[in-house]
């Protein structure tokens, strides 16, 4: 398959991943399947203020703190 072939591909998938995980009927399967394509292209986030990342870690039930948050 050429490289134009593949990228397209690609852009493709990720634009329907994007249609999906804004559906509110969003299934468990559709994020899990987004978050792996994301890791797969070697996509991820650091933490910081008021990010919702940071949201969502507040959220979680742990009792220990962060180690550190990135302030931009």
């Amino acid at each position: 398959m050429s490289n134009d072939k593949l990228r397209q591909l690609h852009a493709i998938l990720a634009e329907k991943l994007l249609e999906k995980i804004t559906d509110p009927d969003v299934k468990s399967a559709d994020l899990n399947v987004a978050r792996q394509f994301l890791r797969d292209n070697g996509i991820d986030a650091v933490p910081t203020d008021d990010s919702p990342l940071q949201k969502l870690i507040d959220e979680m039930p742990f009792n220990e703190k962060p180690k550190t948050v990135i302030k931009n």
